[in-house]
């Protein structure tokens, strides 16, 4: 005992005792009664694969117990205990199991923030276990097999394989799976997905538990996915399955590879998202997002503030606003919406008169919530129903003080302030008659099928009489337009249509039931006589070959953008060869026709185009700008085109997403240089790929990606069509669920690197061993509808 007053001796068992009691937890997956967890102790499942313990997210000073991955270098949490109270000091806070048999979290001061609520016969025999698939199991014993608490019944914000999401039918109450409220607040946001208590088999998404803003539609279980989620056809990592008992109906989905790491989320954008884990990127890629856009999210900006597809950030504050948080807003949480930068005159002293001291604002190009109210003059507010369809086509005034404006007067501003403060509830009426008939003259497009069928005057005046081109090819030119709900638009007009007006609706009504995310939706068409026109989502970023093909002084595209561009378009066409009920084959794959929204993902344009078009389609393919050097060698060899014609012209496109430049081109010395050539023989005499790299990344991009696009490019470019992969292979080979063998140089490459004609179309292919295929996994292989 004398030897214990020694202060050095002391502080070694000290030392001693936290090591011990920190290696008792780490490494293994089961907290029992005698055990507990505080700092950075933490459990792993047994086949390594999740993580129990502490964590803080992003600059956060909060600290939670969660579950993660444990073998992705990106820490991503699928599941929080704490959401609501966090701790600030996790070594005097402890994750135990207590007396009563609950697992719970005790605070620094020793209170209980967090349980599982459960009851316990035994609470010495109750044992916490972290299973494989990421669920936290409470079970009274370790032999014990039933579960008296699950983590998997209580998610946060992340549906993991094997998981349910239900809806009790005794309660009528479904599970629930919530937002974040921002990037660093686990804490519960405004946006859930969960099973519709209505009964209808579907999943909708609520904006504060009460608004429904979106719905998968309901389940088919012959084709086995939601109606209105068509990118479920592309379903190669999730079983999903439907099932309906006595007192509850869920749906549960597994991973069709285990080695695959891919999750459902609720995200703090409002949208549902599927994620999988790239590894070679070390990056989450986005399959698909529902709803589409952003501001399809009810109240994502919150109240005064707007919100807007075309560019970055999507919301900003209205004239004479400020966000209420700055700090939030920078985390992408807008909820708390925006106030103003000057109060109004009225609200310092109510006895002013307001229409003398304030003035409205002309804001144009605002498209009003379906209800909102609206300010005439001083203390008085209408609420007009459907004020959406009524305000539509009419600018919206903001009314903001005096000194908003500038020093000179406003004698538009005080005008209208004075005669809305005076005509109030007339006004409304006014409006309405008057916009309804506007309306009616200007617009009025019918509805067939899913499409709108317009009029060419209204595309006329959408347009301003074509006025704002965005682009053209072969198959005529596309304008901006504005249709009077404000949203925009890109209008295509049809050139060399020999069609009649039955086939042409009725092939145009098969485009339009096409959607996914990685294709550009089809609203409507026009269709008077001889005009033809297609009426799509505008994208605002344009078309790749604006972004790929840069001057040097140019800031280029990313290649961590680059491959998610490959991908999602390798995703777009493979819905459209596979997935979709009328299989399509493009015929004109090229960066011109691959779009690209505002946050630069892709869209593939012009799909189902070569069927309109009809027998002209050769003749403008062959005249179009720029296409004949993505044609694949069969189009001049008179054989019947597939798909594996798309094939081909997409490796084309890879090998210039590669190098940032034309595939051929001619330099100072007139000679003609054909990158492609270069990139075969990198790969197939072990040459440094990082050389054939777009030289503006400075060599900024993972080797194995490279290496991996320029092999699947060679693939794809294989003179005989057999050799070549699907498209369903090729997302594979990018996601890194196959393995990509080196391919043989095509014959046809090395005629071109040795004609300085650059000859593009040729009509003799070289054969291959018909043993050599771009992958090495033989069962993938057997499964694909083409075999390579």
């Amino acid at each position: 005992m004398e030897n214990m007053k020694n202060p050095w001796l002391k502080l070694s068992v000290l030392v001693f005792i936290w090591f011990f009691k920190s290696q008792i937890s780490f490494g293994a997956d089961t907290i029992t009664a005698n055990q507990s967890l505080s700092g950075d102790q933490t459990i792993v499942s047994s086949d390594g694969n999740f993580v129990l313990g502490f964590f803080t997210p992003g600059n956060s000073f909060n600290y939670y117990i969660g579950i993660w991955y444990a073998k992705i270098s990106m820490q991503t949490p699928v599941w929080v205990a704490n959401r609501e109270t966090p701790v600030r000091d996790i070594h005097s806070s402890e994750l135990k199991i207590s007396d009563d048999g609950n697992l719970v979290l005790i605070n620094g001061s020793q209170v209980e923030i967090w349980s599982t609520n459960i009851s316990s016969t035994n609470s010495r025999s109750v044992v916490a276990v972290l299973e494989d698939g990421g669920n936290l199991v409470l079970r009274d014993g370790p032999s014990s097999s039933a579960p008296l608490w699950q983590s998997l019944d209580h998610p946060t914000h992340t549906w993991l394989p094997g998981g349910k999401l239900s809806l009790n039918k005794r309660t009528n109450r479904s599970q629930l799976l919530t937002s974040w409220k921002n990037s660093e607040d686990p804490a519960p946001g405004l946006f859930s997905l969960e099973l519709d208590p209505a009964g209808n088999n579907s999943y909708i998404i609520r904006w504060n538990q009460t608004r429904q803003y979106w719905s998968s539609g309901p389940w088919d279980e012959q084709s086995r996915l939601f109606r209105d989620v068509p990118e479920m056809r592309l379903n190669y990592i999730y079983n999903f399955s439907f099932h309906s008992e006595e007192n509850e109906s869920y749906f549960t989905y597994s991973l069709y590879r285990n080695e695959t790491t891919s999750r459902f989320v609720m995200h703090y954008s409002g949208q549902i998202q599927q994620l999988s884990w790239l590894e070679s990127s070390r990056q989450w890629n986005l399959f698909w997002s529902m709803p589409r856009q952003q501001c399809q999210v009810y109240a994502f900006c919150g109240a005064f503030s707007s919100c807007n597809e075309i560019g970055l950030p999507f919301c900003r504050c209205l004239r004479g606003f400020h966000p209420k948080s700055e700090a939030n807003w920078n985390l992408s949480d807008f909820s708390d919406g925006c106030e103003r930068t000057t109060r109004l005159q009225c609200e310092e002293d109510p006895n002013l008169v307001t229409g003398r001291t304030n003035k409205f604002l002309e804001s144009p190009n605002v498209k009003l919530p379906e209800l909102m109210a609206v300010e005439f003059g001083g203390q008085n507010s209408w609420i007009c129903n459907n004020i959406r369809q009524i305000l539509a086509m009419a600018e919206l005034y903001i009314r903001l003080a005096a000194s908003e404006f500038p020093s000179s007067s406003n004698n538009n501003g005080i005008i209208i302030g004075a005669v809305a403060g005076g005509v109030g509830l007339v006004l409304c009426v006014v409006i309405f008659a008057i916009l309804r008939w506007m309306r009616r003259i200007m617009m009025n497009p019918k509805v067939e099928g899913s499409l709108l069928a317009f009029g060419y005057r209204n595309l006329q005046s959408a347009t301003k009489n074509f006025s704002e081109k965005l682009g053209g090819g072969g198959f005529g030119s596309v304008f901006k337009g504005t249709l009077p709900d404000l949203s925009i638009i890109a209008v295509k007009q049809l050139e060399n249509i020999g069609q009649g007006e039955k086939q042409f609706r009725s092939e145009v009504s098969t485009i339009g039931t096409v959607q996914h995310v990685n294709l550009v939706r089809l609203r409507g068409f026009c269709s008077e006589g001889t005009r033809k026109l297609l009426v799509y989502d505008y994208m605002p970023n344009g078309s790749l070959d604006a972004h790929l093909f840069l001057e040097d002084k140019s800031e280029p595209l990313a290649w961590k953008t680059r491959y998610q561009i490959a991908l999602g378009t390798a995703r777009g066409l493979t819905y459209l060869h596979e997935k979709c009920r009328d299989y399509i084959i493009h015929c004109d794959i090229k960066p011109e026709n691959i779009l690209l929204d505002a946050e630069l993902y892709p869209k593939v344009a012009d799909f189902g185009l070569a069927k309109l078009i009809g027998r002209e389609f050769s003749r403008v393919l062959t005249t179009m700008r720029g296409t004949r050097g993505y044609l694949a060698p069969e189009w001049i060899s008179g054989v019947a085109i597939t798909a594996k014609a798309d094939v081909y012209s997409y490796g084309m496109m890879l090998f210039e997403f590669v190098s940032g430049r034309r595939n051929s081109e001619q330099n100072e010395e007139g000679k003609v240089r054909f990158f492609p050539t270069s990139v075969a023989r990198a790969i197939t005499q072990d040459g440094d790929v990082l050389s054939l790299l777009d030289p503006r990344l400075n060599g900024d991009a993972p080797v194995d990606e490279l290496s991996r696009i320029c092999k699947v490019a060679c693939w794809c470019v294989q003179d005989d069509e057999t050799h070549r992969p699907s498209m369903g292979q090729v997302v594979q080979i990018l996601e890194g669920v196959l393995e990509v063998n080196v391919p043989p140089v095509p014959r046809s490459l090395q005629v071109l690197a040795d004609n300085s004609e650059h000859i593009i179309f040729f009509t003799e292919s070289s054969s291959s061993p018909s043993s050599q295929t771009p992958s090495n996994t033989s069962n993938a292989s057997s499964q694909a509808k083409s075999n390579t």
